[in-house]
């Protein structure tokens, strides 16, 4: 068993992400493009959500008196953080349109994505998208083609490894 030393000028151990564009270049091939696909399908997928849980509020509100319908300002965070907790950190590590698109989501060194994780990376996702929305161009300068809010989260979106050797690419 080899042991591995810290450097005394080196504060942390050097590791090497788990998915490297150079090596493996069909893990990221067309990325940006699905993910966008994919976004469509999930807005559509929250939406429906959304509107069942209005009602669900609605009805909660008539029986609570008025009570119930505080509760209106919290429903689309709550939906659209807990799909993407429980999609991309449950077992499948991805949303259902980037299931549809052949799309994972694994931590950037090869581990899986936590709930807590994944709603962190939505809410980063949905502050970069109504604060600054340019800043999610930095995909297109990126190796492994990862938005900002990627890589604070440490995650990867990359091609289901499954897909791609099913597809030849």
């Amino acid at each position: 068993m080899k042991v591995q030393t810290i450097r005394s000028d080196m504060p942390f151990p050097e590791q090497a992400h788990a998915y490297n564009p150079v090596t493996e270049p069909r893990l990221f091939s067309a990325v940006i493009r699905k993910r966008c696909l994919a976004f469509l399908f999930d807005a559509v997928i929250i939406t429906a959500l959304t509107v069942i849980a209005f009602v669900i509020v609605a009805v909660l509100g008539v029986l609570t008196l008025g009570l119930g319908w505080l509760l209106f300002g919290l429903i689309f965070p709550l939906v659209g953080l807990g799909y993407n907790a429980f999609t991309i950190g449950g077992p499948k590590s991805s949303t259902i349109g980037q299931r549809m698109m052949g799309l994972t989501v694994p931590m950037w060194y090869g581990g899986k994505v936590t709930p807590l994780i994944a709603a962190f990376h939505a809410l980063l996702f949905w502050f970069s998208l109504t604060l600054f929305f340019p800043i999610l161009l930095w995909c297109l300068f990126d190796s492994q083609k990862r938005c900002l809010h990627d890589i604070l989260a440490g995650v990867l979106v990359i091609n289901r490894p499954t897909a791609t050797a099913q597809a030849g690419i």
